[in-house]
């Protein structure tokens, strides 16, 4: 019995130092910008190459930011502001009425289900955690523009992998992988989900760029 507790306790460890999520979470939270959204097209792989002629006032954003322990994956999705940025306001906080933020971690905001998570998987919310809408704690990003119709379809996406994302594991499905199926669902090639989120999101825009 000692051998086999010390196995998972090694595991345990060995997945804290490799894989990467926030050990903070608030309620799930679906915040929509200003564009329908439609379930068109679910599943099927877009085209988001930058057209001179399209005009594309929507975005997505993949991000990392800093946490207590080694960070955490999430995207923001929503309209640019009138200067065509992604909209902060005045205290550097995204802007609830034109953002959306999605991303997976532990459904608590005690550390003990994300300690059980780094061995056995556990609910999970997929909506903003502590610290998602604040450039303060930003660590990287890559934003990408879309169409109304990108931003629709990808939307919809979002949605349906949120309502089948029920739980978290820090090694077999964390917040890098959950944003890596966003990726890949776009196109983009998407590096190692046992990354720190900072060194993920970095390779993911080196690797599409």
């Amino acid at each position: 019995m000692l051998p086999s507790f010390l196995r998972l306790a090694a595991a345990a460890l060995l997945s804290l130092a490799v894989a990467g999520c926030t050990s903070t979470a608030s309620t799930h939270s679906k915040v929509m910008a200003n564009a329908p959204v439609t379930s068109a097209s679910l599943m099927q792989p877009a085209a988001y190459a930058p057209t001179e002629t399209q005009a594309k006032p929507y975005f997505i954003s993949f991000r990392a930011r800093n946490a207590l322990s080694y960070g955490h994956t999430f995207v923001v999705f929503g309209k640019f502001d009138a200067r065509g940025n992604v909209p902060y306001d005045s205290t550097g906080t995204l802007i609830p009425s034109m953002t959306e933020v999605a991303g997976l971690h532990p459904a608590s905001t005690s550390n003990v289900p994300y300690m059980i998570g780094h061995i056995l998987p556990v609910p999970s919310e997929t909506g903003a955690s502590d610290g998602d809408t604040e450039k303060a704690y930003l660590l990287a990003e890559w934003t990408i523009p879309l169409t109304a119709a990108q931003y629709n379809e990808i939307v919809a996406y979002i949605h349906d992998l949120q309502d089948r994302s029920p739980v978290w594991n820090a090694v077999t499905y964390n917040c890098s992988s959950f944003v890596g199926d966003i990726a890949r669902h776009m196109g983009f090639k998407t590096p190692s989900p046992l990354h720190l989120p900072e060194q993920y999101i970095t390779d993911l825009r080196e690797m599409n760029t």
